[in-house]
């Protein structure tokens, strides 16, 4: 049985890239419903390789690196997920995967509050 074809690396290269911006507008549309009732509103700047969120003193700083995100907060906790081509994030605290709008929602929650 042969083996199946490794996708070429600029169509896994661009699947990050839309993840990464699918990841972006994920933080604008939950950072916009928690802030909703309270008439707040967060900004996100997205970069090729950076997103940025903040809300008064709360802030997450996203850093990409091909299908690895590391991520930094304004207390200094930080951490490493990686984008799985199925759209998700895998965690580095034993490789658990979880959706990537659940992620984005807690993130939102905590910096809207």
């Amino acid at each position: 049985m042969p083996m199946p074809e490794r996708a070429p690396d600029w169509l896994t290269d661009q699947l990050y890239i839309e993840l990464w911006v699918s990841l972006a507008s994920l933080l604008r549309s939950y950072t916009a419903v928690h802030g909703l009732n309270k008439n707040r509103q967060a900004t996100v700047e997205l970069g090729e390789e950076r997103i940025t969120v903040r809300h008064g003193d709360a802030w997450l700083d996203l850093e990409r690196d091909g299908a690895v995100v590391r991520w930094k907060r304004e207390d200094g906790t930080a951490g490493t997920m990686e984008l799985t081509e199925a759209g998700r994030l895998e965690t580095n605290d034993g490789g658990r995967e979880e959706e990537m709008d659940m992620v984005v929602e807690a993130w939102a929650r905590e910096l809207m509050t």
